[in-house]
């Protein structure tokens, strides 16, 4: 994924975790957003773009379908993965939720993913992580 400059009136843009109290801000235009569903087990990844007017979904993919997964019919089957572009306005922020019952959500950038427990210091849980664009 590649990652454009985020601008708001001259000023570049971060995304701000924030979960439990605890606020992280990372230096980032762009990251790719990846967990396990809870039933089928089966990976999705989300490539998501920091804008000035918020977040914006750019690609999702998913490894497989089952029960609530389906990929819609514009997906296509490349490297395994059913992949797409979803037409959707950016949205100003995004709750993350976490029942337990499968590995945590994982953030990727430049290769590298970690879990947000690893990037906010503490055990998400079950408690809800809320991401946005902001300034650094």
């Amino acid at each position: 994924m590649a990652a454009a400059s985020a601008q708001r009136g001259g000023r570049r843009l971060s995304l701000c975790l924030a979960s439990a109290g605890v606020v992280k801000t990372l230096s980032i235009a762009a990251f790719t957003l990846v967990w396990t569903h809870s039933v089928e087990k089966i990976d999705w990844q989300e490539d998501w773009r920091i804008t000035q007017q918020g977040l914006e979904l750019v690609q999702a993919r998913v490894k497989g379908f089952g029960a609530g997964m389906e990929p819609p019919p514009e997906a296509r089957l490349v490297d395994g993965w059913f992949q797409w572009q979803p037409k959707r306005p950016p949205m100003p922020e995004l709750a993350l939720a976490n029942s337990g019952a499968a590995g945590e959500w994982r953030l990727c950038h430049d290769g590298n993913c970690r879990t947000l427990s690893d990037i906010l210091g503490h055990p998400v849980g079950v408690h809800v992580t809320i991401m946005r664009a902001c300034e650094p």
